[in-house]
């Protein structure tokens, strides 16, 4: 496979993160959600910002499975995206952006591309 991520990002130390949640995390100007589904054992980002209601929301947002795939729910609207792919689960066409992330020596990072 060829690493296509050429930047990772310290977001937090793994003890900082929100068991079944998510938490905001300022890169820059960006805001990334970024959950640890601890029942799967599996961390997530995507971006924070809701493409339906335009506000930054989906870390506050609840966690769950559509069948084996992830998901989060909007906290304002239900609408549904996969964790894993970005794609909308509740039928509509738009998508919310995904990184990559990983866990080394306690801590959370983030891919971001340049």
């Amino acid at each position: 496979m060829i690493e296509t991520t050429t930047n990772w990002f310290a977001a937090c130390r793994v003890e900082d993160a929100v068991e079944n949640g998510g938490v905001c995390v300022k890169c820059g100007d960006d805001q990334i959600a970024l959950f640890y589904f601890t029942r799967r054992n599996e961390w997530y980002a995507t971006q924070n910002l809701c493409p339906h209601r335009q506000q930054m929301a989906l870390s506050r947002g609840m966690i769950g499975s559509a069948g084996e795939d992830p998901k989060i729910a909007c906290p304002f609207h239900k609408k549904t995206f996969s964790l894993a792919t970005g794609e909308c689960l509740s039928g509509d066409e738009c998508a919310i952006q995904t990184y990559p992330v990983k866990v080394e020596d306690g801590l959370v990072y983030i891919g971001l591309n340049n």
